[in-house]
């Protein structure tokens, strides 16, 4: 059982806890009201709560001296200290302390109604300011949300236009990406060109060598510096110098085609990385609230390894697509010097193999006109060494004649030398056989002369036939080395054209049919 007047649990001395500072809104008693607009009951509601559970007035009439005895532990009721005199002029007799409790600790009834009044203007206060705050956070919480819902459309317009930009770029990478790989088809495809051309001018060279050598086993006279020879000779030097030019050319294609595939390469990096960012800003474009993986990233804001900024980022990629078309630009001309080289080297090398063959055509007519008329004079010959030969037959007989005739003269003279005395006479008929053997002498003497020289003739005939013919062996080896050795393999002209791959046919006369053997 309670005594009457405790009031120690009395339910007016049990105000509110202390506020909960782990709300989302602001302690109230934490606001000066002095200078905001701020409920002013807390004040008055904070002092309630610092008083004690007594009324000081009371308490102190009531609170024991410890050098004083009991009995004369209270204080003075007409003390200055004591307010009781207020309401009683009677001095308050000592008595027991629980009996001065019950006293002391009761209100008065305008302290109750004050005390009511504070609560409801307090409280009037309170729901007040309530009202107020909540009014405030509700509109702060629109604002906030209207600006939150901006600033997302406003991030999404600019990821959007990011995107754009991204695409646009992208675009314009895949197009010069797609220039520079067909660039460099064209530019493999013109070096593989040049090499094969490269390669072909080999047979010329080839044949031209051994055109030469092949004319190194002409003889004897034959084995002169002609035209043939010296066209031969130009004709190598030309394949030469186009193999020179062609090789220079062929590394500038490789050279190019090098430079082309590099920047192919930082093309593809680039498109690479913009496809990724494309990727990545499409998905932080297509964001939510309401999208999974979303999460909090304390200080992200914070971090910051960007390394350029859109006009440096820009200009990246157009300088990535300047130098692309720059190299294709490049490439353009070089491609256009390589056709102009293939078809004056190709032009070159086929004037140069038909100045030699029409200069080899030529000395085969010389010599097979040389041939025909050493024919000619070589049966002129023959003719005429038989002819001699028949002279020679001819003389010997008439010697043989003549013999005969001064056989009979001087066998007549010595008959005569037999005659007797002074028949041995010096008349007509001795000094006419006398004249005749003179005669025949001399005229044995000029036929054995004439055989003489028509025997050297034979002779100067047989060695001017064997001259002949060898000449003519001569010129039959030189017209068989230029005609079918030499010509027979210059007939087609063994490279291809630039403008169409097909084998050029040279037509000849045929030198073998104009020999007469």
């Amino acid at each position: 059982m309670d005594y009457m007047g405790s009031t120690a649990t009395a339910q007016y001395t049990h105000f509110g806890r202390r506020p909960h500072h782990g709300s989302m809104l602001p302690s109230i008693a934490n606001f000066d009201y002095r200078t905001s607009s701020a409920p002013p009951y807390s004040g008055l509601l904070t002092r309630s709560l610092s008083l004690p559970w007594r009324p000081s007035t009371y308490y102190r009439s009531a609170r024991v001296e410890p050098n004083v005895s009991l009995s004369q532990s209270t204080a003075d009721s007409f003390s200055n200290s004591n307010y009781l005199n207020n309401i009683d002029s009677t001095k308050v007799p000592p008595i027991f302390p629980s009996a001065r409790q019950a006293l002391y600790t009761r209100y008065t009834p305008k302290d109750w109604y004050n005390a009511q009044m504070t609560n409801y203007l307090a409280s009037d206060k309170v729901r007040s300011a309530a009202e107020r705050l909540r009014s405030d956070a509700i509109r702060l919480a629109r604002e906030k949300d209207e600006q939150s819902f901006k600033n997302n459309a406003e991030s999404s317009k600019r990821l959007g236009e990011r995107i754009n930009d991204i695409e646009f770029w992208k675009n314009e990478l895949e197009k010069t990406k797609d220039k520079m790989k067909r660039k460099i088809d064209d530019v493999e495809f013109k070096r593989r060109e040049v090499e094969k051309q490269l390669l072909e001018t080999e047979n010329p060279l080839r044949i031209a060598q051994e055109n030469l050598y092949e004319r190194e086993k002409r003889q004897g006279i034959d084995l002169v510096h002609d035209g043939v020879e010296r066209e031969l000779i130009r004709e190598i030097d030309t394949i030469k110098l186009s193999q020179q030019k062609l090789r220079q050319m062929l590394e500038r294609l490789n050279t190019q085609n090098s430079l082309n595939r590099g920047i192919l390469h930082e093309l593809e990096k680039d498109s690479a990385d913009k496809f990724r960012a494309r990727v990545l800003d499409s998905a932080a474009h297509h964001l939510g609230t309401t999208s999974r993986g979303i999460n909090f990233y304390q200080g992200i804001e914070g971090i910051d390894n960007t390394v350029s900024i859109p006009e440096s980022w820009a200009k990246f990629t157009e300088d990535n697509i300047r130098r692309a078309m720059s190299e294709m630009s490049q490439s353009d001309e070089l491609l256009n010097s390589a056709n102009q080289l293939m078809a004056g080297s190709n032009n070159d090398m086929w004037n140069q193999w038909n100045s030699v063959n029409v200069s080899l055509e030529n000395r085969v007519q010389e010599e097979q006109t040389a041939k025909n008329k050493i024919q000619s004079h070589l049966e002129k010959i023959l003719q005429e060494i038989f002819d001699v030969e028949q002279n020679i037959e001819f003389l010997k007989k008439t010697i043989a004649d003549k013999e005969a005739f001064l056989q009979v003269a001087q066998t007549r003279l010595e008959t005569r030398t037999r005659r007797p005395n002074v028949e041995s006479c010096r008349d007509p008929a001795m000094h006419r056989l006398i004249q005749e053997v003179h005669d025949l002498h001399a005229g044995i003497s000029d036929l054995h002369g004439k055989l003489r020289q028509e025997e050297n003739a034979v002779q100067h005939l047989l060695r001017s036939k064997s001259t002949l013919e060898q000449d003519l062996a001569i010129k039959n080896n030189s017209l068989f080395i230029d005609s079918d050795k030499v010509m027979g393999i210059r007939r087609t002209f063994t490279m291809s054209s630039p403008e169409r791959a097909v084998t050029t046919n040279v037509s000849f006369s045929h030198p073998r049919g104009l020999i007469s053997v």
